[in-house]
């Protein structure tokens, strides 16, 4: 199933896709109350996907809407935690332009990064006004769907409810002068995040699933170029589970929760322009982003202009880093080699 959130003018609401027809799923099921996102269905409890799919089976009654004729929304509008962990070797050093630590190898890292700037589908990003170097990140996402504690990774699968795309876009400018720091890459994180177009199921990904690897072709478009073709979702050095392990350890793990896989192989702009595809650059306003995920769909944004831009703001990059390499890693081709 794809479970998406849409808005016809009278605010979010929960829905699913069935045939090109969008079903409210607050009346699919009967339930009690408005559900505004596809988080309010996942804290229902009890088991809410299974009862959306009986619906469906049943062929229940609720009224359909052209999928054409709604604006989705981010699956999950606001979520609880977004964990944005970096599973992709190839991206981790840079197609292997530097060595990461032995930690890395040892275990899977994440940042937390901020929910409270999520945008979804076709959705406006405004340029971030403290920065120069704006990127995007394509990332898979899974979207957890029962809260638990020290969760093993053998039983993870049945904490995830689903899949869709994210887009951790990135100030390259800030993040540098911080991760000099040591502390993180926070503000370099924190204007946007995009989510969707949807949430694929578990169940419709199980073709895709093999070995905790999601086996899905990648692909990244601005302005209608290629700027990364068909790269290996699967090529993941950690698994979703062992994801979901280290997440819930000593911690709790809700629904809603967004875990972000980090960038797939090849999935920045740095990345591009090392493989030498001829158009990238970092991200100018009117640029349109698109990410597409192999059994998933399309997640598109416009960068929008700047507001508030002010060249003397104080907290500004003190310097620009300097630009990759065109064509440096052409002839790169990475190959996952596990302990």
């Amino acid at each position: 199933m794809k479970l998406l959130t849409f808005d016809t003018g009278a605010g979010p609401r929960c829905g699913v896709l069935k045939d090109e027809q969008v079903l409210d799923v607050s009346a699919l099921i009967g339930a009690d109350r408005s559900l505004p996102d596809v988080r309010a269905l996942l804290e229902m409890g009890g088991s809410p996907v299974d009862r959306v799919r009986d619906a469906l089976e049943k062929n229940l009654a609720a009224p359909g809407i052209p999928l054409a004729n709604v604006r989705l929304r981010s699956p999950i509008l606001q979520p609880p935690t977004v964990r944005d962990f970096m599973i992709y070797e190839e991206h981790a050093t840079g197609q292997g332009t530097r060595q990461r630590e032995e930690a890395w190898y040892r275990m899977p890292i994440f940042y937390f990064s901020n929910p409270l700037c999520i945008y979804g589908p076709d959705d406006h990003i405004p340029f971030p006004s403290a920065a120069e170097r704006l990127d995007y990140e394509l990332e898979i996402a899974c979207i957890i769907g029962r809260e638990g504690s020290n969760v093993p990774e053998a039983d993870a699968m049945a904490y995830i409810a689903g899949f869709c795309i994210f887009n951790d876009w990135s100030c390259r400018d800030l993040q540098t002068d911080e991760s000099a720091v040591g502390l993180g890459p926070a503000k370099g994180k924190d204007s946007a995040s995009s989510l969707g177009p949807w949430l694929v199921t578990t169940d419709e990904m199980a073709p895709y699933l093999r070995d905790g690897r999601l086996h899905v072709k990648c692909n990244v478009k601005v302005n209608g170029d290629y700027w990364l073709k068909d790269a290996d979702g699967g090529a993941s050095y950690h698994t979703w589970g062992s994801l979901v392990e280290r997440a819930s350890r000593d911690s709790r793990i809700a629904p809603g929760d967004v875990f972000g896989s980090g960038t797939v192989g090849g999935g920045s702009i740095g990345e591009s322009i090392r493989k030498g595809y001829e158009n990238s650059r970092f991200l100018q306003p009117g640029d349109v982003v698109e990410h597409e995920v192999e059994g998933i769909g399309v997640l598109r944004g416009t960068i929008d202009p700047k507001i508030n831009n002010d060249p003397d703001y104080r907290y500004r990059a003190k310097a620009q880093p300097p630009l990759p390499e065109r064509g440096i890693a052409k002839d790169y081709k990475y190959q996952l080699k596990l302990p």
